[in-house]
């Protein structure tokens, strides 16, 4: 370095030093502007031609996949409506069917109820019925008991009154008949 300042200071007799003759701060010199220049017109023509087009491309690309997730969320959306006012439809439409159901189940049953109590009913007034033959058959028989019983008690009353004894059948079931022919004429009286 000190033969560069020497070789400098040798020569420096006839001219001055680059920084002794006072350089603006603000404007550097012409040869630094135009070397400064050069490289920056290279690099804006590399960046021109080779950064900028790719840049481009990948912007164009993302407004691509941009538009295209769009319309394709428009179109999802447009799907998602129409599934949902066919769902909407096919609810209705299936409380509609549920609300006929139970209409017919009412109606079936307001029908099922009223053929239990024909049944009944009928049950009933059949079971009535038999009760009511079954107590006449009891009572025609319990008649015909006491009619016997009856027929017995009064031949018995009247031997011991007469003191004499009905022995002849004939005149015996004559007598029996007559005594309760009586007592049916007198029994609808005393009612």
């Amino acid at each position: 370095m000190t033969s560069v300042i020497t070789y400098l200071a040798a020569e420096g007799g006839k001219e001055t030093l680059p920084l002794e003759s006072g350089n603006n701060l603000l404007l550097p010199a012409p040869y630094d502007i135009v070397w400064s220049i050069v490289p920056l017109i290279v690099v804006l023509i590399i960046f021109w031609k080779a950064v900028l087009p790719k840049f481009q491309e990948v912007l164009t690309e993302r407004e691509d996949r941009i538009k295209g997730g769009i319309q394709r969320a428009e179109a999802a959306q447009a799907e998602a409506k129409a599934a949902l006012e066919k769902y909407n439809a096919q609810l209705a439409e299936a409380r509609a069917e549920a609300a006929q159901i139970r209409e017919e189940a009412r109606e079936k049953g307001k029908q099922i109820v009223a053929e239990m109590k024909a049944q009944a009913t009928e049950e009933s007034n059949r079971i009535i019925a038999a009760g009511e033959k079954q107590l006449e058959a009891q009572r025609q028989q319990v008649v015909a008991e006491l009619r016997q019983e009856m027929g017995q008690n009064s031949i018995n009353l009247a031997e011991r009154l007469i003191g004499e004894q009905l022995s002849d059948n004939v005149k015996r079931s004559g007598t029996i008949d007559k005594f309760l022919s009586e007592l049916d004429s007198v029994a609808p009286a005393g009612k």
